[in-house]
């Protein structure tokens, strides 16, 4: 009936491997997908805009006045 071959032989296994992959889909999906939050992660950041970015980088004195404010200007076209 499967000419001696575990499972049916020839492409059948690939059939086999599409339904294992279904179950593990399916069972993920039930379960959440890992959408739960790690207790030990850090909070998730807030997003910052570009000005509030600048304005921290003349702060940390990464850039001077003057490329801070033709920065600013531009952020603000």
């Amino acid at each position: 009936m499967y000419d001696g071959h575990f499972f049916g032989g020839g492409f059948m296994w690939l059939l086999w491997l599409l339904i294992i992959a279904l179950v593990v889909w399916a069972v993920v999906a039930v379960a959440g997908g890992g959408a739960r939050r790690d207790a030990s992660a850090p909070p998730a950041q807030p997003q910052r805009s570009a000005l509030e970015i600048l304005e921290e980088r003349y702060a940390r004195g990464d850039i001077d006045r003057e490329e801070f404010e033709e920065k600013k200007a531009d952020l603000k076209r």
